[in-house]
């Protein structure tokens, strides 16, 4: 009952943060997004901060839950991580970009956000890292500096998600200009399937 209480909170957390932002999200508010109470959310988190910070928690491990490839091959790990960025796993209810968007924007003034803000691109950029410096050793790709690309990519994807929200541009857009810019650094392209 516990768990699922939480997760009933931090998915009525989404929804509020998605449909109100940042400056309207109140318990009051996540209460009666999830039917409960104000004090069965104090009950799990003792304060909003403490809920966010779950909410965060929440966002990184099902970032990181997507980002566990079976494919062993450097160039189709690649590939598939594009799709997992730049691909919603449910366009009309996924309100990931909106949350993320909201949050993002209090990092400059929330030290709790910043610092789990700071995790997630530590994510991206060691998961880039590895995959462009396996493909390298495997001759796959061009030599280049695999955290030089990692970081071109945790910025690129940054870049698309808070285009796509704020601006409603396509993430396969952006997907595109980062595929190009990859074809340039490692001489491969996701469709290509090999070296060029």
């Amino acid at each position: 009952m516990g768990s699922e209480t939480k997760s009933a909170i931090i998915d009525a957390t989404n929804s509020v943060l998605c449909e109100h932002g940042y400056a309207g999200l109140t318990v009051q508010k996540i209460a009666d997004e999830a039917s409960m109470t104000t004090a069965a959310i104090h009950y799990h988190f003792d304060t909003k901060a403490e809920l966010l910070d779950a909410f965060l928690d929440d966002l990184i491990e099902r970032f990181e839950s997507k980002l566990t490839f079976e494919p062993t091959d450097p160039r189709d790990r690649l590939a598939a991580f594009l799709d997992q960025v730049f691909t919603p796993s449910n366009p009309d209810a996924d309100g990931f970009p909106v949350a993320m968007m909201e949050l993002k924007a209090q990092a400059p003034f929330q030290e709790l956000f910043r610092k789990r803000f700071r995790e997630l691109d530590g994510v991206v950029r060691e998961v880039v890292g590895e995959i462009v410096a396996d493909g390298i050793d495997d001759g796959h790709f061009a030599e280049t500096d695999p955290d030089e690309v990692a970081r071109h990519v945790a910025t690129t994807i940054n870049g698309a998600h808070a285009r796509h929200v704020a601006l409603g541009e396509p993430l396969d857009e952006t997907r595109r200009v980062l595929e190009n810019a990859l074809e340039r650094q490692l001489g491969w392209r996701p469709e290509s399937g090999v070296a060029a």
